[in-house]
């Protein structure tokens, strides 16, 4: 029965040089984070299930399809299937609204329950970060900036594109709803059976229909800029002077929506054609109306989410980087028994100073060499009997083959460089 155990459909096991990719991505996306005031927090891993149902929509195929719910005795419970809403929850319920304005950077696993294909997984791992307490055109700069800083520091700015759109305010989104139901209700007859149930409840979400005769009918739709009020042409302008005084490229992408009345102005993606049909790296946008939904007072926010395991996808497509999980480390080589306890001491010692050991034990002298080479660890401390009377260690560089011998009480300073910061 163990022979035939496999991980759930949609899963995967991050071992370690996998996991040495997920991690450099973190990290390197939270490194930048803080440059730009944005500080780290997690929450559960679960909500109740009215965080998704109220921020996410009840005709999303995320809330119809793709959501792990459970029920906890009379309660209703659902494994987050995004970041946002978990962090508007937080925001609200630890009272942090005075707290103005409040920058958050998030990393963790989240779920959804869809057909597995490559780049799409049901447990799946995101970064991001979100930004609420500020409406003015250049918190939506600063967020695209801080984006396109993170995927150049994975080297992978020169293989992206920014795509960029505005919704427009309540108003102008309101105008152009109204537009979109006279123009499909022309055409409901031939709307797939979807895009007729969001005709009636959400009509925006039909333009992100992939229906080959939804995308016939979409093409003559009315366009968003044509019912922008003042007010929404001002921001999208003064966003786009802000990316060009930063020297960020980008191109207007009228069919970049999204589908929810909370959203409002600035969305935007980072789209790459080397990952197939997958190719949207990093989407963000503009909600300005999701703290007061989800009960909160009116607070304006911008954010932005990227899947871990796109991002780790492209840079292996790209070449780009291959973290070892194990680096810098030392091993310690005991030859004999009566050096194992020594071994140990020395070992315990080396960690309390921030070095990182690996004991060879087990098998003759040659066996443990061939373990330690097979590592690719960097160098060897080798502790002998003649080590021990003399209180000497023999230390081995694994690159270059050479060794010297020097005291014990040297050792420190011999390794220094590869203490852990």
């Amino acid at each position: 029965m163990a022979s035939t155990l496999q991980p759930v459909r949609g899963t995967h096991d991050l071992l370690p040089d996998s996991y040495a990719q997920h991690r450099h991505v973190i990290e390197s996306a939270e490194a930048v984070a803080r440059l730009y005031g944005f500080a780290r927090m997690d929450t559960p891993i679960f909500e109740f299930t009215e965080v998704f149902k109220r921020t996410l929509g009840d005709t999303s195929d995320v809330v119809t399809k793709e959501m792990y719910t459970l029920m906890a005795g009379e309660e209703s419970i659902t494994l987050r299937p995004e970041f946002t809403a978990a962090i508007v929850r937080a925001f609200i319920s630890n009272k942090l609204t005075q707290d103005l304005p409040f920058k958050a950077f998030y990393a963790g696993p989240a779920f959804r329950y869809e057909r597995p294909q490559k780049g799409r997984q049901r447990q799946f791992h995101q970064i991001g970060a979100e930004l609420l307490g500020a409406a003015e055109p250049m918190a939506d700069v600063e967020m695209i900036a801080l984006a396109h800083h993170t995927l150049r520091v994975l080297g992978l700015s020169d293989t992206v594109t920014l795509e960029i759109n505005s919704l427009g305010d309540a108003e102008s989104r309101a105008a152009y709803r109204e537009a979109l139901v006279n123009y499909f209700s022309q055409h409901a007859s031939k709307l797939s059976a979807d895009s007729q149930t969001r005709l009636t409840k959400n009509p925006l979400r039909i333009l992100d229909s992939k229906d080959a005769g939804d995308r016939e009918i979409i093409a003559g739709a009315p366009a968003l800029h044509e019912h922008y009020n003042d007010a929404s042409r001002k921001h999208l302008a003064g966003v786009l002077v802000g990316l060009s005084a930063l020297g960020i490229p980008y191109a207007m992408n009228e069919k970049l929506v999204r589908g929810l009345d909370y959203y409002s102005h600035t969305v935007f993606e980072f789209t790459t054609d080397k990952l197939g049909a997958q190719g949207t790296v990093l989407a963000g946008g503009r909600y300005d109306g999701l703290v007061k939904l989800m009960g909160g007072p009116d607070t304006p926010g911008i954010g932005f989410a990227a899947g871990v395991e796109r991002l780790v996808g492209l840079r292996d497509t790209l070449q780009v980087g291959r973290e070892k999980e194990v680096s810098n480390v030392i091993a310690i080589i005991p030859m004999g028994e009566t050096s194992e306890a020594e071994a140990w001491m020395l070992a315990q010692a080396l960690r309390a100073e921030g070095i990182a050991v690996d004991i060879a034990y087990k098998g003759n002298a040659k066996k443990r060499f061939e373990r330690v080479n097979k590592k690719q660890l960097t160098a060897a401390i080798i502790l002998g009997d003649e080590e021990i009377a003399a209180a000497n260690v023999t230390l081995k560089d694994l690159k270059t083959g050479t060794q010297e011998t020097f005291p014990r009480a040297q050792l420190s300073e011999k390794l220094k460089h590869y203490v852990i910061r």
